[in-house]
């Protein structure tokens, strides 16, 4: 065999050797020139997708998220009666929630952005807005006032007579996301310079005062209504506040005289002084403890806030939302309103107003100057 078909020889073998290694390859390893199979070249049938349900359907329900700073019964009972009106104005379905917290309240907000809208404090809105882009729709109204109190309240017979007596006192408060509760008190301390001494969170508005009646904490900090007179006005205005002329505590209070004549009216509905209605945080647990008034006392009333808020989900449809306004506001002007979100056992809006975002700055440059942040 000559060198010319010995070198042709030799150039078969190696070919056919690497043909029969390929040919026994692993299926992983095929060299990326092997020509696909037929059934791999076929497109994968697609899976029909399942459409979502329309928000506000029976199956899928717009969430109204309302905070527990009362009664979780009393939430429940009333925004049922809310829920079913909104629905009969609107055909819309609604879905009442009273989720665990305030922070639980934002967290679901954020987490739903397209189906929530909530019934939520200055201090919630301002940091949901922030978060996740919350917006705020209207404002409470609570007779003839867009704005609230916190009160600082301590046993009638206490001791503690001024903010700096409660140096090292224990505290009881309803949770760290209420703003009134809370919020106002902590930025209101640290202006101060006063330290409070162990801290009890106690879970509700109602629950702080239970707590201070009861002499399990020294004072509590809970949401302030001005009182109204027998003529069912209360007892000073808005623009008396606004004018600066309310600057003594007496003035937020109803006569000293007529604290002992305090007592629930017949139907259990009204904590009435001599005709005076006691609108503040204590007026809610009237039926435990018929004399409340007698047992405490306020000891301070802070800075105003700006009312509660309802709000929507940053995703919210924009045409289903006006519905809803709409619904709303027509509700609020009718007598079941009063067992709703109207009640006094329930959060006390007396009507509600349009609300716009920059009315919460002031609250979120308290959270800012707190370093504030909801708890986990």
């Amino acid at each position: 065999m000559n060198k010319r078909n010995l070198f042709v020889l030799l150039s078969l073998i190696v070919t056919i050797s690497m043909m029969l290694s390929a040919c026994g390859a692993p299926a992983t390893e095929a060299p990326a020139t092997e020509v696909p199979t037929e059934a791999a070249t076929e497109a994968p049938t697609a899976e029909p997708t399942e459409e979502m349900p329309a928000i506000g359907s029976p199956e899928h329900p717009i969430k109204v998220l309302f905070v527990p700073s009362v009664d979780a019964n009393i939430i429940t009972t009333g925004g049922e009666v809310m829920a079913a009106a909104l629905n009969e104005a609107t055909g819309l379905t609604f879905e009442v929630v009273v989720p665990t917290s305030y922070a639980a309240t934002v967290e679901e907000m954020c987490a739903s952005p397209a189906d929530t809208m909530a019934f939520i404090p200055g201090l919630g809105y301002a940091i949901a807005s922030q978060l996740c882009g919350v917006d705020v729709s209207f404002k409470a109204i609570r007779f003839g006032y867009p704005v609230y109190w916190a009160e600082y309240i301590v046993a009638r017979d206490s001791e503690i007579q001024t903010l700096a007596d409660l140096e090292g006192k224990k505290w009881g408060y309803g949770d760290q996301g209420s703003t009134s509760g809370y919020m106002v008190p902590a930025v209101e301390f640290a202006a101060a310079g006063i330290t409070p001494g162990e801290q009890i969170q106690t879970g509700g508005h109602n629950q702080t005062v239970t707590a201070v009646y009861n002499g399990e904490v020294d004072f509590g900090t809970v949401f302030y209504s001005v009182p109204l007179s027998p003529e069912g006005a209360p007892i000073f205005s808005y623009d008396d506040y606004l004018a600066g002329t309310i600057t003594e505590l007496a003035q937020y209070e109803i006569p000293e005289e007529s604290v002992a004549n305090c007592a629930p009216d017949t139907e259990g509905k009204k904590l009435l002084c001599d005709g005076y209605r006691i609108l503040d945080a204590r007026a809610n647990i009237r039926t435990e403890a018929p004399d409340v008034i007698q047992k405490v006392r306020i000891l301070a009333v802070s800075q105003a806030i700006p009312n509660d808020t309802l709000s929507f989900g940053p995703e919210f449809p924009a045409d289903v939302r006006t519905q809803i306004e709409e619904a709303l506001v027509a509700f609020s002007q009718t007598e079941a309103w009063g067992t709703s979100i109207g009640s006094s056992d329930f959060y006390g809006w007396s009507g509600i107003a349009p609300a716009e975002d920059a009315e919460y700055d002031f609250v979120r440059a308290m959270v800012e100057a707190t370093g504030y942040k909801l708890p986990e």
